[in-house]
């Protein structure tokens, strides 16, 4: 199993340096989205005082040349503070940061999605939007081949590891473990975890977040899955399509309600907004993964419980559609509904966006409209 040379040094030696007083400083790890739209890049600055709001955090600049963000002659970006965690790996009182990047003249950045989404969730506020989404990982060696399967060879088919309990069906449950542990400590609002579909595949659940919240805790909650990885020396990797042939891609369901959803007779609200996402699949798939869904059309075949990129789906319990209504909503009439569409590395405030946009703007239309 191809682990990394870091994962080799000694932890114990590191933890005597650790354990060492900080004095009345803090250290802030500010955390952005590269040019990629999927990529994380992170650095840390020492603060003279532990911060209480993200008011009392500082703007800061990176090389956008090397982060594919701009070019070599204009490079300097600015990192502007939006949401603020506990740090797990350095501990308390320390931070880290989620940063929205701008460009030299104070524009978003190409894949800073995080500006519009939020002044869109501001104009639905009253609506009270939540979200919850089920991110799916895949852990690889450092040469890319999955935890824990024969070197040269497969694992045995898909059908026992889901949720599976042994050492012959959960594969890299250690991770799993330290992800969540760090994620609730940062106050990152994870919900869930479990062993996936694919052997080394698994899932956490964020949620339910109110509006432009779902965006910074997602990638709070991936930031700290990369940072755990790279301790074990290994990969977490959001590739939809990971292993090609008979295994399971990886998504990001999306579960959303408005207040309106969750009241008595609220499927009736859940059923138009399925109406308006009908008339506009192209542009979700656009927004559902950073290649304007070229990513997606690996994973989107209609085959392992997926429905096809091509046509749009919607029904009861139905895990090859476009939209799942779950069982007990049907029954109640209320609640809400499952976009199966997003790959698992999606942009969270591109896809949160996009469904506001459609269900409660009622936009139509293959592109979004200016407001």
């Amino acid at each position: 199993m191809a682990t990394s040379a870091s994962a080799q040094l000694s932890k114990v030696v590191k933890r005597q340096y650790m354990e060492l007083p900080q004095g009345d400083k803090v250290q802030a790890m500010y955390i952005w989205i590269d040019g990629t739209g999927e990529g994380l890049r992170c650095k840390t600055r020492t603060l003279d005082s532990e911060p209480k709001s993200i008011e009392d955090l500082p703007e800061w600049n990176f090389d956008g040349s090397s982060t594919y963000q701009s070019e070599g002659s204009n490079s300097d970006m600015y990192l502007i503070p939006s949401a603020m965690f506990r740090d797990p790996f350095r501990k308390d009182p320390n931070k880290l940061v989620l940063c929205e990047v701008l460009k030299y003249n104070r524009k978003s950045a190409e894949t800073n999605h995080r500006q519009t989404c939020k002044k869109i969730m501001e104009m639905v506020q009253h609506q009270s939007p939540w979200f919850g989404m089920e991110q799916e990982y895949t852990i690889l060696g450092t040469d890319g081949h999955p935890f824990g399967w024969p070197s040269n060879g497969f694992p045995g088919p898909q059908g026992p590891y889901y949720c599976g309990v042994g050492a012959d069906k959960a594969y890299g449950r250690d991770i799993v473990e330290a992800h969540y542990r760090a994620c609730l400590y940062a106050g990152v609002k994870i919900c869930g975890t479990n062993a996936e579909v694919m052997p080394a595949q698994w899932e956490f659940q964020v949620g339910p977040c109110e509006g432009i919240e779902m965006g910074d805790h997602l990638w709070a909650a991936r930031f700290i899955l990369h940072r755990v990885c790279e301790d074990f020396g290994v990969v977490a990797s959001f590739d939809p399509k990971p292993i090609p042939g008979n295994w399971n891609g990886a998504g990001c369901h999306t579960n959303f309600s408005t207040k309106e959803m969750r009241e008595e007779g609220g499927l009736k609200y859940i059923e138009e907004s399925i109406e308006k996402l009908a008339k506009r699949h192209n542009y979700h798939i656009r927004a559902y993964d950073p290649k304007g869904g070229l990513d997606n059309a690996r994973r989107l075949t209609g085959h392992h419980e997926t429905s096809n990129i091509h046509e749009f789906s919607a029904g009861v319990a139905n895990r090859g559609a476009s939209i799942r209504i779950p069982r007990s909503v049907g029954q109640e009439k209320k609640g809400y509904f499952e976009d199966r569409r997003p790959s698992a590395n999606c942009d969270p405030y591109a896809v949160t966006e996009a469904l506001i946009r459609t269900c409660l703007l009622s936009e139509e239309g293959d592109e979004p409209v200016d407001h």
